[in-house]
Parts: C-alpha cells; structure tokens; sequence
C-alpha cells in the first residue's frame, strides 16, 4: 500500500510539471523530469505558426483584410465603377481619374454599407488620380496608414483590396514584380505626344476591371499605390481585359506628393524637362550611335525654348542604318550624381524629388566624354 501512494503521488507531480512548464523549471528540481517537461512544446505548441509558417502568414492576412477593409470603398458612376479608399477624416477618398472622368453622378459605397455622394474637388491626368469629397459621418471614415515606395523591393507580397467586376471587398495577393516602369500619361503635350507617368509599380496581384484607384498594401497594412491599370491580351465577351499577371499601381510616393495639391488647388504641377528620350535597347544600337557606354536615356528630341535647350542639352542630327535614329545626341547617364540607366529611372527621380523651378544638373556623355549640365525645371505644358 505505502509503494502505490508512493507511485500515485509521482505521477501527480508529473502531471503539474507538464501543465505548469515555467513555475517547474524556476522551483529547481533535477534535470530528468524537466526533460519529460521540454517534450511538452513539441507535441502542443503555445503559437502555432512557430511551427507552421504558412498559418502564421494565412493569419496575418486575415488580420490585415479585417483592420483595413472598412477604409477601402466602392465608386459607381452613371458610366463606370470602381475603387478607392479613404484619405483622411476630412471626408476625402481617393481614386483613379479614369474611374471618374465625365462622370455626372459619383456614388461611394462603403464597407458597413453606408452610401454617400462624391463630388471630385481635384484631378491629375499625369498620374491618374482624382480626389472625391463626400459628406460622410465620422463612424464611416476610417483613413488608411499610407506607407512608403522607395522601401519597396521587389519579391515584397502585396495585397490589393478592390471590387473587379463589381464584386466589392475583393482581396487578392501577389508580389512586387518591378518597380519603377513607366505608364503613358493621360495628357498631351502642345505637339500632340503624350506625357510619362513613372515611378510605377509592377505586380502579379490580381487586378481587373472594377479593381482601379484601389489600395496596394504591404503587409504593413501600409498602402503603398493605387492600383491603375494592367496589360493583357485576354478579354472578356463584353471586350473587358481580363488579369494576366501585370499590373500597374501609381506608387504612394508620387500619390504623397499630388493629394495634398489636388485637396488645396484642384491641380498639381510636374517638373519639365522638355526633352524625348530612348533607352539604348541593343548593341546595333550601341553601334548605330557609336557610343562606348550600353546604359543611359539618349535624347532624341529638345523642345524649342523649353529648360532643356535653354540649358545646351543637345539631340541627335547624323543619321544612322537604323531608321529614325540620329547620332549626336547627348547620352544622360546621372542625375545630380544619381546613376541613370534607363529614361525611367530618371523620370523617377525627378517625379519624387523635384518640382517646377528647382535646379537639376544632368551628367551626360557628349561625345564620348562626360559634361554636367544644369538645368532649370519648368512645369508641364
């Protein structure tokens, strides 16, 4: 009898071990039953996605969908719809110019279903945005944290949340694919030739029609672009483009830099160069123009009388075997000492960092030997 209390009064201090791990190992007892302790975790784990990642990441997106969809919205028109999400308690949604443009009646839907109309206070055809302001009760406005694109990497996951093909509250997640690519600008120039939308960014998140002048987030919960467009050979019976894996959302950065303009003035004014420019996209290239460097933006056109003949830059005027190119040009290859590989990095920069009036100094390469030439930056025509 006094041998099977003992063995019953072992097996209870066994089992408070395995249910109290921390106050066990503080009360100092021998090594072995601590280790009958230690494989306690492997067979129940505390946190879960310690040992499954991929329910720890499942999570997270749960989590993210659930802390910022009642910020996101649904814009109907009399002729389109689309996305957008709230900017600040203001009352003021962003979305896409094209969403909205000629648009006579502009509807806002929000998550809790509350509906309101919009009036657009503000546009930038160069970027493709529009500022809508509704009046809406402050227990509907929830602004969205707005991050920032020059962290980006490219391999990041994304999450857009939107309504494609009028389907609202729609999430879906991809990758950063590329950053920095550039979009035709909805405005023209005085000669007919569209402006350069840049900075954008790339992604395989799916994006469809209904998706545009939604949010992009980083897994943040940040946003970090307005997702705009997608380039596809796929489309609907009705002609609609079908996802195809790129996508294109103007990055927040640029959209950092517009908003507050588009809320106090209605507009927003870009830096000008007044130049057109090629990327060197092969050796016959290379060759044609006889340059000894396979990177750069190589200006092809000076406008009359804009910042960059006012400055000396200079166009191409020999011709070559390639049809339509000329030799002679300058070959921008820095940015106030920026490296510059491709007109898209350029424009880049000049888009987040410059405005009309500053000063830039443009290292080129003028016959084969390097010059630094200053320019001073008008705005769009």
């Amino acid at each position: 009898m006094k041998m099977k209390r003992i063995l019953i009064a072992f097996l209870i201090l066994l089992l408070v071990s395995a249910a109290c791990q921390t106050s066990f190992v503080e009360s100092n007892q021998s090594a072995e039953p601590t280790a009958v302790v230690q494989v306690v975790p492997t067979i129940a784990p505390a946190n879960p996605a310690v040992a499954n990642p991929a329910a720890g990441q499942q999570e997270s997106l749960v989590s993210l969908y659930e802390n910022v969809s009642r910020g996101t919205v649904a814009i109907l028109t009399d002729i389109s719809s689309g996305s957008g999400f709230v900017y600040d308690n203001a009352g003021h949604i962003i979305t896409n110019y094209h969403v909205v443009e000629g648009a006579n009646t502009i509807e806002v839907r929000f998550t809790s279903g509350f509906m309101a109309y919009g009036a657009v206070i503000g546009t930038d055809l160069d970027s493709d945005i529009a500022v809508i302001k509704v009046d809406a009760p402050a227990s509907e406005l929830f602004p969205l944290p707005l991050g920032d694109s020059n962290l980006l990497k490219v391999g990041q996951t994304v999450v857009a949340i939107g309504n494609p093909f009028g389907l609202e509250s729609t999430m879906t997640v991809g990758v950063i694919s590329a950053l920095g690519r550039t979009l035709e600008s909805m405005r023209v120039s005085p000669d007919g030739a569209a402006f350069s939308a840049g900075d954008i960014i790339q992604t395989d998140a799916a994006i469809n029609p209904g998706n545009s002048g939604g949010p992009l987030f980083n897994l943040n919960g940040e946003v970090i672009g307005i997702n705009r467009a997608i380039r596809t050979n796929n489309f609907t019976d009705g002609g609609e483009p079908l996802n195809s894996g790129i996508g294109f959302a103007i990055s927040i950065n640029i959209v950092k830099r517009v908003v507050p303009s588009l809320i106090s003035q209605g507009k927003y004014d870009y830096p000008y160069l007044g130049i057109a420019s090629t990327d060197l996209v092969s050796l016959e290239m290379v060759e044609a123009l006889g340059l000894n460097q396979y990177t750069g933006a190589y200006i092809t056109n000076v406008v009359p009388g804009g910042p960059a003949e006012k400055a000396g830059l200079k166009a191409g005027t020999r011709p070559t075997n390639i049809p339509n190119l000329l030799a002679g040009g300058d070959l921008i290859i820095a940015i106030d000492g920026n490296p510059t590989r491709t007109f898209d990095e350029m424009l880049a920069y000049l888009l987040n960092n410059k405005s009309p009036g500053d000063t830039v100094v443009l290292t080129v390469l003028r016959d084969n030997q390097p010059l630094d030439v200053t320019v001073t930056l008008d705005k769009r025509p």
